[in-house]
């Protein structure tokens, strides 16, 4: 029972918020976007981090440090992507909607 710990993640969520609040909606939208596309570039960057890690853990002649350092770069990866994922769910609250992204061309 941490009410002090609640109230300050509560505190923290509505500063939040309202930086985000405080803006246009065109604003937001150009945000969103760009947090979506960030967003999905960490994913992808993390899961070639991942592929790495694993490949190397089947593999007898890497070295132990180098699988804890593999482990301890996609763990720092996982907490960043959390924290992106956090803001973007706080714009996409405010904003009140996904909104379209055009198709890249590349793909």
């Amino acid at each position: 029972m941490n009410k002090a710990g609640s109230s300050d993640a509560t505190d923290e969520e509505e500063e939040r918020e309202s930086r985000f609040s405080s803006m246009q909606q065109s604003e937001l939208e150009a945000l969103a976007v760009s947090a979506i596309l960030e967003h999905r570039r960490l994913i992808a960057a993390d899961e070639a981090v991942y592929e790495e890690w694993t490949q190397a853990t089947s593999d007898p002649s890497i070295s132990g440090a180098v699988l804890k350092s593999l482990q301890e770069e996609y763990v720092a990866r996982q907490e960043k992507l959390e924290a992106k994922q956090e803001e973007l769910s706080e714009i996409i609250d405010v904003l009140g909607y996904v909104p379209e992204l055009l198709l890249d061309s590349d793909d």
